[in-house]
């Protein structure tokens, strides 16, 4: 059943719900977690979600269970930025939206994908939920690193741009280590391996000590050199990020 019209907000949400529908939608596809608990997770991150397929919105649970109906048997995560279309493999309609948002859910069917991407749904002063936007996907798997690859790649960018941040000198020098972030963002869901629950874990934290970082106080060659070992770790989180939500998905095979 469609719900009634609303005002979407285009900016970029500030939430890893893509990462978190992700994580818990395979959970519940691999049978660790009911479909009720999952969504309660969803919804816990970023409030109601309804999905937007053909000109109708339907409730994200309702929807759900209709593409299992359909085959629906893995969920793949996507943080494309420009100029690296992170887990992505087309249509270039939904890789131009999944770069616009910084994120999309590749939802992999029997045969075909669908791509889900999210914006912030606001319906007045008392309503804040999450709009999945539906888009054809190619089913050609994307281009990403193995678990074992990613946490590679991460740990040795990290000591990279640990090591190059502490040469520059001035205000804000140094990177923030995981140990002094509140929040390690977000987590697996049941039935992910280990490894894959340590490298997620380490990427949140990292994700969220980029964006701690601050440049203010810095001359132009400061800001360069931080920059770039910024960037370079950035890609890696990226990186790190897609290969632990996909890995449960990865171990099944």
């Amino acid at each position: 059943m469609a719900v009634r019209p609303h005002i979407v907000d285009r900016v970029r949400i500030d939430s890893p719900i893509s990462a978190t529908l992700v994580a818990w939608g395979n959970a519940w596809l691999g049978g660790h977690v009911s479909l009720e608990h999952a969504l309660d997770r969803v919804e816990r991150e970023a409030g109601p979600q309804v999905v937007a397929a053909d000109g109708v919105e339907t409730p994200l649970l309702a929807y759900l269970v209709d593409r299992r109906i359909e085959g629906l048997d893995a969920f793949r995560l996507a943080l494309p930025v420009p100029g690296d279309p992170l887990g992505l493999t087309g249509p270039p309609a939904f890789n131009g939206a999944a770069i616009d948002a910084g994120q999309a859910v590749v939802a992999v069917l029997s045969g075909r994908c669908l791509g889900l991407v999210p914006s912030a749904d606001r319906r007045g002063s008392s309503y804040s939920g999450i709009r999945w936007t539906v888009a054809e996907a190619s089913a050609v798997p994307p281009d990403v690193p193995s678990l074992a690859e990613a946490e590679q790649a991460l740990r040795t960018a990290m000591m990279a741009a640990t090591e190059a941040l502490l040469g520059v000198g001035g205000p804000a020098q140094g990177f923030p280590t995981p140990d002094t972030l509140d929040r390690a963002g977000e987590a697996l869901a049941p039935g992910y391996p280990g490894r894959a629950h340590r490298v997620g874990a380490l990427a949140a934290r990292l994700t969220a000590a980029l964006r701690l970082a601050d440049e203010r106080g810095l001359t132009s060659g400061q800001v360069a050199a931080r920059g770039q070992a910024l960037r370079d770790l950035d890609r890696a989180v990226r990186r790190a990020r897609v290969a632990a939500h996909n890995a449960i998905a990865e171990s099944q095979v």
